[in-house]
């Protein structure tokens, strides 16, 4: 898990954006490392040659860019130190020469330094400020002033560093030397990283990447050379790099051992199999004809996630992974404003939910046949959130109480064994659909732009004999090409555990399910067709809440099926993806914008991870929807407060600043 923090300023922060973090624990080869390393550190990167490139040709406008190609080169430069080592100058004479747990880096000299390092600086004094010349100022100085002292060229360094004694068998290297070193040195604290403040977003992204390679270099860096073995002094403090965690030093001893043997590929291991369609069609299931027992909705209730994200907010934490992208564009990418997020574990949203659900329906804990949850993100195993959930709200026991991993077809999902449930028990469900992303998502650009946190808990009963339920038609899907069934996963060792979205493959699932969904409508009757006039179940929908996935590319499939925008309902401007969460909350929004305001027939479609699919149409009745539950903002897990202006212990940017005599 990866939380994000409030700092003391009420902003969300999160650190796994800037910090460099891996999770060694899941990486097996050195290739899998440097994949990773490639596509995280190197692929946006600059070398030295290429910003020296850049500024002779005028290719910057104005100094963010400047500085933003700056700070990537240099978390490039520290790819390996930042990942996997500390760096501790040691004195020479005391350094540990034969274990196998201390390490010193070599280093190739920097070819023309003096002429890129001007350039670079000759540059940034004679570019306009982009929009605060003080803070521009801040940055470019902390981050030139390790630029300046490199001294190494960042293109030759080899991902695991040689240890003291196999540092001393080479006779050629050359590694860092400090002449003296002060133990003192000032660093930014954990707590002045998080508090940085800056009225422009993209420039508190930088000023966080600036004071996290400063930390990289505690000693003073006018002074480093460059020496061999036999150039060091007794009294000499090396650099000597120090494994961050044990998974780190598991790493380097399993990658430094010699192979026995290859596992199969991904691709060896699908079997080569090809996707085939099913050799008969699977029909929507119409629940009037098809169930004894009818499902009636009788309270609907949500829960948000605490803490609003708002695009400024994502880009005030933009990794030095990802391309530049200012809040605009991403809602004009997404249809995303702004998202919510939660500090709270993803069964304490459930509960709030469901509780807020059963007092709304009247019934009472000894009334609840089953308890059924839709989620992909659990943090919990055992018991179950479904199974957690009956305990808390007092239920001795239920037929079922389970949870269902269908991502963000979650809805169609669990109102279909909702309704299953019903037959045999014949008294109230709760369905229960809850996610949380915002600890899930890590320095992932696609899925933080996309993705938060919520809750929305609904109660189905029997409906009275031989009366019509509220639930007409399901169905649902899963499965298809490997690319697609694969489009969206988590956790993604790839990708450092965290929820990776592939773009395309997720648009072509969105495409094929929509297209065989709207076909299936299109060939339905309307059940309340009493006449036959033919009119069909598509032609009968009142309104279309699909799962809001991605308001830009949801509009523009659903164009190419012949559906206009005025058809359907969003609120993942706000609100952001919920996943299995995002139709019903889509849904008590539809009523509380005045959207329903009178029982009508909605067809709610969903599609996502693990390429599943399916949609119900519903007959909703604004009366269902309870009260919003608003929860408090100050969460005691949080461990800090969220209030602006709220006292914490540490010190501000301003404070380092100060110390640096700026």
């Amino acid at each position: 898990m990866k939380p994000f923090v409030v700092n003391r300023h009420g902003r969300l922060v999160f650190p796994a954006n800037f910090l460099g973090d891996l999770d060694f624990s899941v990486l097996e080869t050195l290739d899998q490392f440097t994949a990773v390393i490639g596509r995280d550190f190197e692929a946006k990167a600059p070398t030295g040659t290429d910003l020296l490139a850049r500024v002779e040709s005028g290719a910057y406008t104005r100094r963010f860019e400047l500085l933003r190609d700056l700070g990537q080169h240099l978390y490039w430069a520290n790819r390996y130190s930042i990942t996997m080592f500390d760096r501790r100058p040691t004195r020479w004479r005391d350094l540990a020469k034969r274990r196998d747990d201390v390490f010193l880096p070599v280093l190739t000299p920097w070819e023309d330094s003096e002429r890129k390092v001007a350039a670079v600086e000759q540059a940034f004094q004679a570019l306009p400020a982009s929009w605060d010349a003080r803070a521009e100022d801040t940055i470019f100085g902390l981050l030139f002033d390790l630029y300046r002292t490199k001294l190494y060229h960042a293109t030759e360094l080899p991902p695991i560093k040689p240890t003291v004694a196999e540092f001393l068998g080479q006779p050629g290297a050359l590694t860092f030397v400090v002449p003296d070193y002060d133990p003192d040195y000032p660093v930014f604290t954990t707590e002045q990283i998080l508090d940085a403040h800056e009225d422009v977003p993209e420039l508190e992204a930088l000023m966080r990447w600036a004071m996290v390679l400063h930390n990289q270099y505690p000693w003073d860096r006018s002074r480093t050379e460059l020496r061999g073995p036999g150039e060091i002094g007794e009294d000499d403090f090396v650099v000597a790099f120090h494994p961050r965690t044990r998974d780190v030093m598991a790493f380097i001893e399993r990658v430094k051992r010699p192979a026995h043997g290859s596992s199969p590929g991904r691709d060896a291991a699908r079997g080569g199999y090809e996707a085939v369609p099913p050799a008969a069609p699977y029909p929507p299931v119409r629940v009037r004809e098809a169930f004894a027992v009818q499902p009636r909705l009788e309270a609907l209730a949500i829960v948000r996630g605490e803490h609003v994200c708002s695009n400024a907010d994502v880009i005030r934490n933009a990794s030095f992974s990802w391309s530049p992208m200012s809040a605009d564009e991403i809602a004009a990418k997404t249809g995303i404003e702004q998202r919510r997020y939660s500090s709270r574990e993803p069964e304490e949203l459930a509960l709030h939910a469901a509780r807020a659900a059963l007092a709304k329906s009247g019934r009472s804990p000894a009334e609840i046949g089953a308890v059924l949850v839709s989620t992909c993100t659990s943090n919990r195993q055992i018991p179950s959130i479904a199974c957690w959930l009956s305990g808390e709200l007092g239920l001795q026991q239920t037929h079922a109480s389970l949870d269902m991993v269908a991502a963000c077809a979650g809805l169609p999902y669990g109102m279909s064994e909702a309704v299953r449930q019903l037959q045999e028990v014949r008294r109230s469900v709760l369905l229960v659909c809850v996610e949380k992303f915002s600890d899930k998502i890590g320095s992932v650009r696609t899925s933080r732009m996309i993705f938060g946190d919520g809750a929305a808990a609904m109660v189905i009963v029997p409906a009275p004999a031989g009366q019509a339920g509220d639930v007409e038609v399901l169905q649902t899907y899963a499965s298809g090409p490997h690319s697609e069934v694969n489009s969206i996963i988590w956790p993604n060792a790839e990708f450092d555990g965290d929820i990776t979205v592939y773009g395309p493959e997720v648009k072509a699932l969105v495409q094929r399910y929509l297209t065989q969904m709207l076909g299936e409508l299109g060939d339905q009757p309307d059940p309340d067709d009493l006449e036959g006039s033919g009119r069909t179940l598509l032609e009968s929908i009142d309104l279309i809440i699909p799962h809001q996935a991605n308001k830009t590319m949801i509009l523009n499939l659903a164009g190419k099926a012949g559906l206009s925008a005025d058809q359907m309902y969003f609120n993942v401007e706000r609100m952001g993806n919920v996943s299995a969460a995002s139709i019903p909350i889509a849904v008590y929004d539809a009523v509380r914008d005045g959207v329903i305001t009178r029982p009508a027939r909605v067809f709610a479609p969903g599609f996502g991870a693990g390429a599943v699919g399916g949609y119900a149409v519903l007959r909703v009745d604004p009366a269902i929807v309870a009260d919003e539950v608003v929860l408090d903002i100050l969460h005691q897990d949080t461990g800090r407060p969220a209030a602006a202006g709220a006292a914490v212990a540490g010190g501000t940017t301003d404070d380092i600043r100060a110390a640096f005599g700026e």
